[in-house]
This record gives C-alpha cells, structure tokens and sequence, in this order.
C-alpha cells in the first residue's frame, strides 16, 4: 500500500468501505428480489391457476360422465330415479365451466380452445340424447358422448401438461431462491471480513502502535517521541499526544524549579517562625518587664507625692501610668493575634451555647454594671477550637456593651442554618455603625472613635475576623439593620448528624442585682 493511500483520512476509509458494504448489499437485495419474485410467480401459476384449473376440468368430465350414465339408465329401464345424477351433471358442468373461465380458460388461450372444444362436443352429444330421446337413437348419443371423451382426455392432458411445467418452474424458481440466498450470505460474511480487515488495517493497528508508543512514555521514558501511523487523524493524534509530552515536560521542568524554590521559601519560612516566635518571648517577657516597672514607679510618684504636686504634675503622673497600661493591654492583644492559627489547637466538637456561656462569665462586671439584657436562640453544635470561638463571642458582646447608647444595652445572639453553614448573629441596641465603615472596623488599629470616648486597642474586630476564617468562616457587618448593630459570621456545619441545638434559654441573663 502506498504511503498516499496509508494516509487517507478515516472519512475517506469510510466512504470507501461504505460504498462497497452498499455496492454488495444492494446486489444481493437485486438478486433476492428477482429469485422471491420468480418463485412467486411459479408458486402463483401452480397453486393458483394450473392446480385449480385441472380441478375444475376433472369436476366437468365428472359432470358429463354423470349425465351420460344417468341418461343411459333412464333410456334403457325407464326409470326416474337415474334422471336425479343426469340434473346433478348439468350443474356439475355448467359450475366447473364458469370456474374455468374464471381462472383463465379464455377464447385465444389453450385453455380456452380446449373448453370450446368440450363444450362443442358436449352440445353436439346433448342435441341427440336427451331423456325423450327415442330408444333407437341411443347407439348414436354413444358415439357422440366418445367424441365429449376424446375433447376431455385432451383437456385434461394439456392441463396436466401445465401443471407439470408449472412444477418445474417452482422447483427451479425454489432452486434459484435458494442460491440466491446462499449468495447473500456469502456476501454478507465477505463483507464482514473486507469491513473487520479493512478497519484492522487502516484504524485498529495504527491506533494499537500510538497506544503502544504512549504507555512506552507513560512507563519508561517521557523524553521518547511519539509518531502516529496509518489515517490522518491517527497520524494527527500522534503529534497532538506528543505535543502534549513536550508541554508536560516543560511543566515538570517548571514543577520541578517550582519545588525547589518551595524548598528554599519553606526554609526560610521556618527561621522567620522561629524569629517570630523569638519576638514574640521577649515582647510577652522582656519588654513588658519595663512597662510594669514605669507603671509601678509612677504609681509610687502619684501615692508619695499626692497633694504635694499641682494639678497639672499629677495630670502628668496619670497619663504615664495610662499609658504604660495601654501599652501592656496592647502588646497583650498583638500577642493574642498573632497567635491565631499559628500554634493550631485540636479542632473538637464544640457546644455554642456553652461558649457564650463562658464567654458571658468573662464579661460578668461589665454586664452588672452596664445593667444589660443578653437572651440567645439556639445554639448549635460546631467544630472548632474553643478558646478561640469564646473570644470571638467575647469580643462581639463586649463591643456591644461598650458602644451603648443611654438606654441599658440589650444583645440577642442567635444562630439559624444556611445550607451546609451555621450563621450567627449578635444584635444590641447600641450607637450603630455606618455602612461605609463595614470594611474598614475589620482592620487592625483602625478606630472610629477616640480613645477618651470608649477604651480599646482596635484589635478586637480583626481578631474575630481572623479566628473565623481561620475556622473557614467569614464575618460581616450586617447594613441592613436600622436600629443598634447586627454582626454575623459564618461557622461550618457538621457533617454528621451528631450536632444539636441547645435548647433556647427561657429568662433572660441580666445582671445579679436585676
């Protein structure tokens, strides 16, 4: 096979293939045709015509040989009971020719002239013998009934004649039908074979030899080239495979420099964690030591020298001693959130109602004294670090206790189920937040008020934020809220059917004095 026909496109093979797969079905459909019509039409002429006809002529000279005997009783005995298969005769014959002529025995066929023949004779016999026939002309009703007889014995030997002819053609016609089908057999299985060859050929081996040259990448060597054979779509396969191993090749390459450079950064990652981590001892140790002693010597100045300074050097002395406890909150609060996910606790499953529970005995002085109102819905059961989501609940309540209005704060934490999340939302009474600050109150350090007015390093909302994405969570400020503040924040569902809510507390908490 030349390389121009190798590289036929597999359109082509199959234009091929299925012009010849229709070139033979359509002349075994042309030979089948011609073999069933021809053994039809025997069929036809023998069992609808030859087979019936010779019926029909028997049933005549059946009928005449019926009139001739009864005619011949009554002539020679006179008695009217041979008279009754003479009546039958007639309608024998006048039924059986009727039926002849239906079938085909019409003047100018064979048949036809035969049926002339026998009905000639038969009138010329019935002129002469009738049953008022004289007895002396009965000798000659007998020789004319022999001429009847010599016309049917013809008859019959033409029909017998056809239907032996119409026989044969049957048997040929069956024999031809027969071959004919054996051919289209031998076709289809030809066909079979040239289609199964021809596809074994031109498809399957080609795409056999890409398969084999494809796991010889896989298996020993990416860097082998792979070429297609055979049609133009294999031999196009092949260069899209082996384009794709050059592509492949060059991302191992880069996967490779990639994990090297990995390498290098997850180095370099760990000596700052450690850095930080030796920061972070000296910051909560060593730096905090001169705080507290710049606290305590200035409380020393502010007890021995009350009274004796003027107002202005004790307004002085108390600005330090703020300051150095601001300072040491904040150093506290860094601390504290740089810590989030760094030292990764076990994340267990946790009770939300116990939390806020927790979270409430933390913040126990501030509710007495603020006189504030706290109920809950439900709460669920989540997966997570406890400590962590108690200051998230923690820090949420407690901004809602410190940005207060007049009124006594009222806070409402609640939790309803959002598909595969738990949302919680925390609601007080509060001074509200504008919406174009939603963003903002999540950055670290960032304040909306002064440090006189509400108290605060401004670590507090970024915290939550980062322990609720640490937990894969995210946490909002809610603007659709009119009235006071809403937060919400997102914490995924269990997946198994172990969580539960805690049932809703009834009475309010508020304050021992309440």
């Amino acid at each position: 096979m030349s390389d121009h026909i190798r590289r036929w496109s597999l359109r082509r093979w199959a234009a091929l293939l299925g012009f010849a797969e229709a070139v033979l079905l359509l002349a075994a459909l042309v030979g089948g045709g011609i073999a069933l019509n021809t053994f039809s039409d025997a069929r036809t002429r023998l069992v609808d015509q030859s087979g019936p006809e010779l019926l029909q002529a028997t049933a005549l000279s059946t009928g005449l040989l019926n009139q001739e005997t009864g005619l011949r009783g009554y002539l020679l005995t006179k008695q009217t009971d041979f008279l009754t298969p003479y009546e039958q005769g007639k309608r024998q014959e006048a039924a059986a020719v009727a039926e002849l002529r239906r079938l085909g025995a019409t003047p100018g066929t064979e048949a036809g002239a035969d049926l002339d023949a026998v009905q000639r004779a038969a009138a010329a016999w019935q002129a002469e013998a009738r049953p008022d026939t004289p007895p002396p002309q009965v000798d000659r009703g007998k020789d004319l009934f022999d001429a009847v007889r010599t016309a049917l014995d013809a008859q019959q030997r033409h029909l017998t004649a056809a239907r032996d002819a119409a026989r044969e053609s049957l048997a040929a016609a069956t024999t031809f039908l027969t071959t004919m089908l054996a051919v289209i057999a031998a076709l289809v299985l030809i066909l079979f074979v040239f289609v199964y060859l021809g596809f074994r050929r031109s498809i399957t081996r080609p795409v056999i030899r890409l398969a084999e040259q494809v796991r010889a990448v896989y298996a020993e060597d990416l860097r082998r080239e792979v070429r297609g054979e055979g049609p133009r779509e294999v031999v196009q396969l092949g260069e899209d495979v082996d384009a794709m191993r050059r592509r492949i090749l060059d991302e191992v390459a880069e996967l490779k420099h990639a994990h090297e450079l990995l390498d290098t950064r997850t180095h370099e990652l760990e000596r700052s964690n450690s850095d930080l981590e030796q920061f972070a001892y000296v910051a909560s140790h060593d730096l905090q030591e001169p705080l507290r002693k710049v606290a305590s010597f200035c409380q020393l100045l502010q007890r021995r020298y009350s009274g004796q300074l003027d107002e202005r050097g004790e307004q002085y002395i108390e600005f330090a001693v703020d300051g150095a406890k601001r300072m040491q909150s904040l150093i506290n609060d860094l601390l504290s959130f740089s810590r989030v996910g760094r030292r990764a606790g076990d994340h267990v499953v946790v009770d939300t109602g116990e939390l806020l529970d927790q979270a409430l005995a933390n913040l126990d002085p501030v509710v007495e004294e603020t006189g504030a109102v706290i109920t809950r819905g439900a709460l669920p059961e989540v997966r997570g670090e406890a400590t962590l989501l108690t200051a998230v609940l923690q820090n949420l309540v407690n901004n809602a206790l410190k940005f207060r209005d007049e009124a006594p704060p009222e806070v409402r934490v609640d939790a309803e189920r959002d598909g595969g999340d738990w949302v919680f939302s925390v609601t007080d009474n509060g001074i509200g937040i504008n919406e174009e600050y939603a963003e903002r109150i999540f950055v670290i350090f960032q304040r909306l008020h002064a440090k006189s007015a509400y108290p605060g390093t401004g670590i507090g909302l970024a915290m939550c934020r980062k322990i609720v994405e640490y937990h894969g969570g995210r946490i909002w400020l809610d603007t659709t809220t009119t009235e006071g503040t809403r937060f919400r924040f997102t914490l995924p569902a269990l997946e198994e059917p172990e969580a539960t809510e805690n049932a809703a507390h009834a009475d309010p908490v508020k304050s021992e004095e309440e």
